[in-house]
């Protein structure tokens, strides 16, 4: 392919496919055409080299193990800003001054709170219910108390719904968490910082005061912006698909919560926590004895939180969390088996020829689920946390396409290869 595009030869016909260059990464050629032209479509099992769409909000460059929100380097998002900075930067295109960023800051206090008939929701779930279907449910019935919003075509209605949805997941994800406990549902506080209001919503009690430590406050303004958005991944492409339908913002971002929810997308930090308890609760166990299956292509183990399907360096948001785990680690100073075994198998690992000749890094995934425990988040709250952090890439993704006057409703191709013909049987005969 050159700068004007490739040349596809079916048979004795040649198409013309036209470029489509990128500022950075993959170019690509437009196949808009092929079905039309040639009755023929392409096969891309789970569309992994197949672009669905143009954008200007991230970058990821595997090779070099680079990650940049419209230019802006990770390190220094993660470094220098907070968390409702970097939704702002996804949604708008650019960083907040200090005017903007403090009517931002206001617009998600005065929104956090949640209509009070949502309290019969959440007491309608029964005590075990996953905080992800109640999440993305919630979503959901938010929605419905805001339908002059939906219209994906307004400006207005779409800036408002993205300050719904930004300031209430907070709330509804704690609740979710309160719900599992039986404790009492906690009210946002407006004294509070976005995290800091989270942290005291999650674990407050009536009964005494809590204290939201500041290392704590970082550390989990970090970990958001780490999961802030990352290319078309699983849940971004299906809020892509069902926003491509006109369906309003709750119904698309309630979709890619459900995306998320599968432990091939948003839990693998969960299966990094079981990987480690199961080494904790082995009494033969030593780090070199699973570092050394990890290396056994006969062996079934595998080393949960290594390596990275884009990344084929170190994952640069694994080189942020690493020293905010050993601060927290530092911090919370807790007897935890789990967190010994993670410590000692990064060190294992990162020293260990076989995993650096093959990139085999600790990723994001490791170090985000090794902090959560840490801070006492309980396992099936690890998704609900992600979802947060990954919120203002749907936004900013669902808003982009609907801006993009070259969207259409999403409808993949498919090749048939079942029966061709059959004749009918009659009940009675069959």
């Amino acid at each position: 392919m050159d700068e004007h595009g490739a040349t596809l030869q079916i048979g004795d016909r040649s198409l013309e496919l036209p470029a489509v260059p990128a500022h950075q990464g993959n170019s690509g050629v437009d196949i808009s055409k092929l079905r039309a032209a040639e009755g023929i479509v392409t096969f891309d099992p789970g569309f992994a080299n197949t672009a669905s769409a143009q954008s200007t909000i991230t970058y990821i460059d595997g090779t070099a193990g680079k990650l940049t929100h419209r230019g802006y380097a990770i390190e220094e998002l993660a470094n220098s800003c907070s968390f409702l900075e970097v939704a702002y930067l996804l949604l708008f295109g650019h960083l907040p001054n200090k005017n903007q960023l403090e009517q931002w800051q206001d617009s998600m206090k005065r929104h956090s709170l949640l209509n009070e008939e949502l309290k019969r929701f959440f007491n309608a779930f029964p005590k075990r219910a996953h905080p992800m279907a109640i999440l993305s449910s919630a979503t959901n019935a938010i929605s419905t108390f805001y339908e002059e919003y939906h219209d994906p075509q307004d400006e207005e209605a779409i800036v408002q719904s993205a300050q719904r949805l930004l300031a209430k997941m907070p709330t509804v994800a704690a609740w979710s968490y309160k719900k599992s406990t039986g404790f009492p549902y906690i009210y946002p506080r407006n004294d509070l910082s976005y995290v800091e209001n989270f942290l005291h919503m999650m674990f407050a009690l009536p009964t005494e005061p809590y204290h939201v430590d500041p290392v704590i406050t970082k550390a989990l303004n970090v970990l958001l912006i780490l999961h802030a958005d990352h290319g078309q991944n699983c849940s971004t492409a299906t809020v892509r698909f069902v926003g491509s339908s006109q369906a309003n913002l709750f119904a698309s971002v309630a979709a890619g919560m459900n995306a998320l929810w599968g432990p091939l997308h948003g839990g693998a930090n969960q299966k990094v926590v079981e990987m480690l308890s199961d080494i904790a609760n082995d009494p033969d166990a030593t780090t070199e004895s699973y570092i050394a299956r990890a290396k056994d292509k006969n062996d079934p183990f595998r080393l949960m939180g290594f390596g990275h399907r884009v990344y084929k360096n170190y994952d640069p948001r694994a080189r942020i969390l690493k020293k905010f785990a050993d601060d927290v680690l530092d911090r919370v100073k807790g007897d935890d088996p789990l967190l010994e075994v993670a410590q000692q198998l990064e060190e294992t690992a990162l020293n260990d020829e076989y995993f650096a000749s093959r990139n085999l890094y600790p990723n994001v995934d490791f170090y985000s689920g090794i902090i959560f425990r840490a801070l006492g988040f309980p396992l099936r709250m690890f998704t609900v946390l992600f979802a947060i952090g990954r919120l203002p890439g749907w936004i900013a993704n669902w808003k982009e396409m609907n801006e993009d006057p070259t969207t259409r409703i999403a409808r993949p191709r498919q090749i048939y290869i079942g029966e061709e013909s059959r004749k009918f049987v009659p009940l009675h005969q069959r």
